[in-house]
């Protein structure tokens, strides 16, 4: 057998097209969650009409396809027709009523807004909207610093529906009562994915993404083991990268057991939002398991207030989960002589079987 028969020769690569494990990618069929879509559809199918949409407040856990799912219905909406306006905001980036606001306008397409106050951005959105129907699609909105936009666009505009995201179903009770009054949504779970859905989704992005036959069997099984130990089909496709990139850089044609035991290795710095975009509280938090790395969940509250944070346990407790959700930090559970507890570690500091 020819020593150099499983390696690459100058020019060649293991990928065909990387954009088909990029989080973002928007493929034509979604896998697994044809119900769901159908509830969209029918929430936003009476603007069709001109008649009022349905709201509906989406939950379920990270990466398991609740803003794919709804982009696709959007994507699908924009091909349709140009009477109803779709807009996406991402809670994460735009936190306040003010940016909301001027995040839409700019999707409208107006211009040399800088200046303009919340009330006025409010009427411009007013003036272009109104004239037809829109679908505001807002995704994580447990980021949110402020609900007061919904009270404005319940009240302003006239066809509309509005879909809420988020990983919470208890975000719901943060809102105002005025607002929960108005919005009175339909709420949609999304259920995590098995891992016969994981297998599938993976497959059919690595079909797309890799040359043929270039995935060891056994290898590719481990890799969606993994993946579906977190629930978080993101992972699976940072994986499937990380893993072609190791076998590129080791110059062979095919990946192996080997690739993906090393990629495993890099998931540690794997985050699905970028620090800097947390927020200060969350900030605060991370800063304190990252001092002390390892300790009780209870007893890093009692250093947090020690601190001089202000937040209740159970809130702690959920800023908590969001910095596990996002694979800052990792979460142990642990019994002992008084009972069952958690630990909280540094992300970096336990393996992606522990998240």
């Amino acid at each position: 057998m020819s020593l150099f028969k499983n390696m690459l020769h100058s020019g060649e690569s293991v990928f065909r097209d990387t954009v088909f494990l990029s989080y973002d990618f928007q493929p034509k069929s979604l896998y697994g969650r044809e119900n769901e879509q159908q509830r969209f559809a029918i929430s936003i199918r009476p603007l069709l009409q001109g008649h009022n949409g349905k709201n509906l407040f989406v939950y379920g856990a990270p990466g398991i396809g609740k803003t794919t799912a709804c982009k696709h219905v959007l994507r699908e909406l924009e091909e349709e027709t140009d009477e109803v306006i779709t807009l996406y905001i991402n809670c994460w980036k735009e936190n306040t009523t003010y940016k909301i606001f001027h995040s839409i306008c700019n999707q409208l397409g107006y211009t040399f807004i800088q200046n303009k106050k919340t009330s006025e951005l409010l009427g411009l959105m007013k003036q272009k909207i109104n004239k037809k129907s829109a679908v505001f699609v807002f995704d994580e909105i447990d980021k949110l610093e402020d609900t007061d936009f919904l009270y404005g666009i319940l009240e302003d505009i006239y066809r509309k529906s509005l879909i809420l995201i988020t990983n919470y179903r208890d975000s719901y009770s943060d809102f105002d009562e005025r607002i929960r009054s108005r919005l009175a949504p339909e709420f949609v779970f999304f259920r995590s994915y098995n891992e016969r859905e994981v297998a599938d989704i993976l497959k059919q992005r690595k079909e797309y993404a890799f040359v043929k036959d270039c995935w060891n069997t056994e290898a590719f099984k481990e890799l969606i083991e993994k993946c579906t130990e977190t629930k978080d089909v993101r992972v699976g496709l940072y994986l499937m990268q990380e893993a072609g990139n190791i076998a590129q850089e080791k110059n062979s044609r095919t990946i192996t057991s080997a690739h993906v035991a090393e990629a495993v290795k890099k998931v540690d710095d794997f985050h699905i939002k970028p620090k800097e975009g947390l927020s200060e509280d969350l900030q605060f938090v991370l800063g304190l398991v990252k001092e002390h790395s390892g300790k009780k969940i209870g007893d890093m509250f009692g250093i947090y207030a020690e601190r001089g944070g202000d937040l209740s346990y159970k809130s702690f407790q959920r800023r908590v989960t969001k910095l596990r959700e996002g694979r800052f930090i990792a979460t142990e559970k642990v019994s002992g002589e008084s009972g069952n507890t958690t630990l909280l570690h540094y992300s970096g500091e336990k393996k992606l079987t522990e998240f």
